[in-house]
């Protein structure tokens, strides 16, 4: 599992590091301001539907249930089941698509109430929406085909679908962003093109692997019904985060103008730790949670979860006291070029430090989600996921009420979404121990003091090698680049060099597989 697992990660890893260069190639073309606003609120939506299927809801209601009827079915049940699943699905995806569209106004206001008060931003955003919903039908598709190819251990042509998005909208923006009167334009059709591009890539493995389902009328099968039934709760309890940071582009867009955009490229930073490893984990856990559950196996269950949690508290730890440290490092290195001034380098700081804050609980909640959805239980997440969206809501709204006078509004919100992170994942914690599905063996207060120990040495030599925000103004690329890099570099070393130095090997991160 590990082998697969750092698989997973590397390829992930490639797709954040291309969604940097995204991000920043559209900070350079496009700045932030109304026209960014205006993508990015309609970007929300596909993407977090990107978010919610090919990286959570769908996978944890699929795979144990592909799984099944892998290891207990014929050859034709299983074709039938792929075949009627796929059917069911496209009817879905496109007529949801097809409703969005028509009802983009509705969306828009929904998303960003208070793009109404200006009519060319509410409707520029409205048609960013109708441009960009069709990657609605295409990412649910796509995410079938990979979860298909995960069950079976096929985890490369998944984990290298994302980076098809970056690649495309980056060069939508340097090949046609300048050539357009509306160069926001170049942004909304290339992510439509992207959705087609990743489905496509799908079909090749699918097909060499005798997989690909022939959609069939699917609504009539029990099982397909069931589980379609299944991915209602399983979308909230996966998604808190992503929902979670949908509401504060809601009460952002109350706040001042580029407050959506410093949200957006706060939770962009945060999503490298949380995506890497969360999705890394997450992905190859499952089937194999699926199979200790199926196997009847509850040490083996138990140990999975304890696995994953040690790597968790490891690498979301230092992650969090990176970002924050270095929070205005990496805006000049990635943004700070053209249009994104240094006004945006201090206000997205301000909201990446509090969303960087609610790290560990954004990843530990996805592996402990998991030994949920492994056992089919899906109402006890989905209890507590409302329980964190409600306090997130509470929270948000209050803190940017009180912090907006300072210019800490959309920061505010970045907090309150932390918190909301921290205790949902605690609650799942808490239930798991509870309930004897989860038995935390001896250990953990040791690997916990020496985390915390490493941190702070890694802490204090990066704010001792971080300069002055005007050092880095004054820096071009190249030398933004390179102590950027060296920061990370002697940060990491300081950070691994402490912690085997306290005792830490790798056999305390050995698992034990399936028997």
């Amino acid at each position: 599992m590990l082998k697969s697992t750092a698989l997973v990660a590397l390829l992930t890893l490639l797709s954040r590091v291309l969604g940097f260069v995204r991000d920043a190639v559209i900070a350079t073309y496009l700045g932030a301001g109304e026209a960014t606003d205006a993508f990015f609120i309609a970007f929300r939506i596909p993407n977090f539907l990107r978010r919610l299927f090919a990286e959570g809801s769908f996978s944890q209601a699929f795979v144990p249930t592909l799984t099944h009827h892998k290891d207990g079915a014929s050859a034709p049940a299983l074709r039938a089941f792929l075949d009627r699943t796929a059917g069911a699905l496209s009817v879905v995806a496109v007529g949801a698509t097809a409703a969005g569209v028509v009802a983009a106004p509705a969306l828009v206001l929904l998303f960003a109430p208070g793009f109404w008060r200006d009519a060319h931003l509410f409707g520029l955003s409205t048609e960013m929406v109708r441009i960009t919903l069709p990657y609605l039908a295409l990412i649910t598709l796509t995410a079938f085909g990979a979860s298909i190819l995960n069950t079976y251990g096929h985890f490369a042509i998944p984990a290298i679908t994302p980076a098809l998005l970056n690649v495309t909208m980056i060069a939508a923006v340097i090949g046609f962003a300048r050539r357009l009167d509306q160069p926001i334009y170049a942004l909304g059709w290339s992510v439509t093109v992207a959705g087609i591009l990743q489905l496509l890539l799908q079909l090749p493995a699918l097909r060499a692997n005798g997989l690909l389902p022939r959609p069939r009328w699917g609504f009539n099968d029990p099982e397909v019904r069931r589980m379609l039934k299944q991915i209602g709760p399983t979308v909230l309890s996966t998604s808190v985060t992503q929902i979670n940071v949908l509401l504060n582009t809601l009460i952002g867009s109350f706040l001042v103008s580029g407050s959506v955009s410093w949200l957006y490229y706060s939770d962009r930073l945060v999503e490298f730790p949380v995506g890497l490893l969360g999705v890394a984990i997450g992905t190859v856990m499952l089937p194999h949670l699926a199979r200790s559950q199926a196997a009847d196996d509850s040490r083996a269950f138990s140990e999975s979860l304890d696995w994953a949690l040690r790597v968790v508290l490891l690498a979301a730890l230092p992650a969090t006291v990176g970002l924050v440290l270095c929070a205005k490092p990496l805006l000049f290195s990635l943004f700070q070029y053209d249009q994104f001034g240094m006004d945006d380098v201090e206000m997205t700081s301000r909201s990446l430090a509090t969303y960087a804050l609610g790290i560990t609980g954004f990843i530990a909640a996805r592996v402990l989600l998991s030994g949920f959805t492994a056992r089919h239980d899906f109402r006890t997440p989905f209890r507590f996921g409302v329980t964190a969206i409600g306090l997130n809501l509470l929270a948000s709204s209050l803190l940017a009420y009180a912090a907006a006078p300072l210019g800490w509004g959309h920061a505010a919100l970045g907090l309150g979404t932390s918190l909301a992170g921290l205790t949902n994942s605690g609650l799942l914690l808490v239930a798991l121990i509870r309930s004897g599905i989860y038995r935390p063996p001896a250990g953990w207060g040791l690997l916990l003091v020496r985390t915390a120990v490493a941190c702070g040495v890694m802490g204090a030599l990066l704010a001792y090698l971080n300069p002055e925000p005007e050092a880095w103004h004054d820096w071009r690329a190249a030398e933004r680049l390179t102590h950027l890099g060296l920061m990370i570099t002697a940060g990491l070393i300081a950070y691994l060099a402490c912690l085997w130095g306290l005792g830490l090997r790798s056999r305390h991160l050995q698992l034990h597989p399936v028997a």
